[in-house]
């Protein structure tokens, strides 16, 4: 015959909880514990980095627009089209790489604004939400002032906005 099963285990008295209860569960095989940002690649295209800088640079007082001379006139032409809308990376170059990236930028800055206050702010603007967004290094920010937004151009009818 068979001898009853003896625990060696301490017996709990009636007050005590019991610590026999549960199970502890183990792997089969121990798994490698990875970082989940090693297991995998992301790669952050050109365009998602210009519209990032894009987006910043317009958030700074005194910037009027983005682009030089052609870039504007090409974009105007196309946000007139049916279903066109403005481009948030027009006048914004960038060269991505992997972890670092570049950015060019051509702004026209509004008449009476200190050109250099603004290029300074927009810099940090632009390095601020692109490294927070994307993780990348931002290694410069170059901006080249193609004109002077002055106040009366807005309110001056061109030839084509005339009814004759």
């Amino acid at each position: 015959m068979t001898e009853p099963n003896v625990s060696t285990r301490p017996e709990s008295g009636p007050g005590e909880p019991r610590t026999d209860l549960g199970t502890e569960l183990q792997s089969a095989a121990p798994r490698l514990r990875e970082q989940p940002g090693t297991r995998g690649r992301t790669t952050i295209a050109d365009g998602v980095v210009e519209k990032i800088a894009g987006i910043a640079a317009r958030e700074v007082p005194g910037i009027h627009a983005l682009g030089g001379g052609f870039t504007r006139t090409m974009g105007a032409m196309r946000d007139r089209v049916p279903g066109g809308h403005p481009s948030a990376g027009r006048g914004v170059k960038v060269e991505v790489g992997k972890k670092q990236t570049a950015i060019d930028l051509q702004v026209v800055v509004a008449y009476g604004v200190s050109i250099t206050d603004v290029a300074a702010e927009v810099r940090e603007n632009v390095i601020a939400a692109v490294e927070r967004m994307t993780g990348l290094e931002v290694v410069e920010v170059n901006i080249a002032v193609n004109d002077v937004h002055l106040p009366d151009e807005d309110t001056q009818e061109t030839a084509e906005d005339r009814v004759l």
